[in-house]
């Protein structure tokens, strides 16, 4: 992997036509020029780094790559928005076949094309916290066989150690050790919760944020054809923010 490392500098204005040298200093210019194959920018506060990431994809269109072979993954969609709508400027054109978003709404783009795998339907709905918090407390309230004399988490903190299971790939055992250890002897009653918890969301054709994520990698990892297909859509995959991964965004 080639690695890069932006300076800080003064951010020039951008331009509306793709001047890379006069509009880019030695080290952005070295990564909005890089060709293919994986490439890590370490960039600090300052350096430039969304202005040199925008000029990458402006140039890889600029190059001839296809719009709709760009996949630019970012960490909010005000982010997103900002990113694409540069791009345009810079371009002088309209940008809306290129893929932008963040990792939740790439995966429920995805997801709304291939989850049918999964045994989602396409207009499967995404719940909010405040209907997972609503969902939750029922699947408390019908749980069957779980100690209630003991005081269980409230839907918040059960939706939380769901959320941590999910995005660090850890067993709840861990989880309650690493975070919650005075719920440690009730492991067995919150995994039952929690298992109702998934099954009742997959019988409603709900998702949780996570479960976009989640479900995104199944789709990846349990269907050859689906991951070549994903694989051979994109020729360049671009992350803002990488070090801001988790784990299963990561993978």
């Amino acid at each position: 992997m080639r690695k890069y490392t932006l300076k800080r500098d003064e951010e020039p204005a951008v331009s509306t036509t793709l001047h890379i040298d006069a509009n880019l200093n030695d080290q952005q210019r070295a990564v909005v020029s890089a060709g293919g194959g994986p490439v890590l920018v370490i960039a600090g506060a300052g350096s430039g780094k969304t202005h040199t990431l925008t000029y990458r994809v402006a140039n890889l269109v600029h190059q001839g790559v296809d719009m709709d072979k760009i996949l630019l993954v970012t960490f909010t969609n005000k982010a997103a928005r900002a990113m694409t709508d540069r791009v345009s400027g810079l371009l002088n054109t309209e940008i809306k076949r290129l893929w932008s978003g963040t990792f939740h709404s790439v995966a429920n783009r995805v997801l709304r094309q291939s989850g049918h795998k999964l045994g989602y339907p396409k207009d499967f709905t995404i719940l909010d916290l405040e209907d997972g918090n609503t969902l939750m407390r029922t699947c408390i309230a019908d749980a069957q066989d779980i100690d209630r004399d003991k005081r269980l988490p409230k839907p918040r903190v059960l939706l939380g150690i769901h959320s941590m299971c999910i995005n660090t790939q850890s067993d709840i055992e861990d989880v309650l050790a690493q975070r919650y250890p005075y719920f440690q002897e009730q492991v067995d009653d919150l995994r039952t919760i929690l298992q109702l918890y998934q099954a009742r969301k997959f019988e409603m054709a709900l998702m949780d944020f996570d479960d976009l994520l989640w479900n995104w990698r199944r789709l990846l990892t349990e269907f050859d054809d689906e991951r070549a297909y994903w694989s051979a859509r994109f020729e360049h995959i671009l992350v803002d923010e990488y070090q801001d991964t988790n784990h299963l965004q990561g993978e």
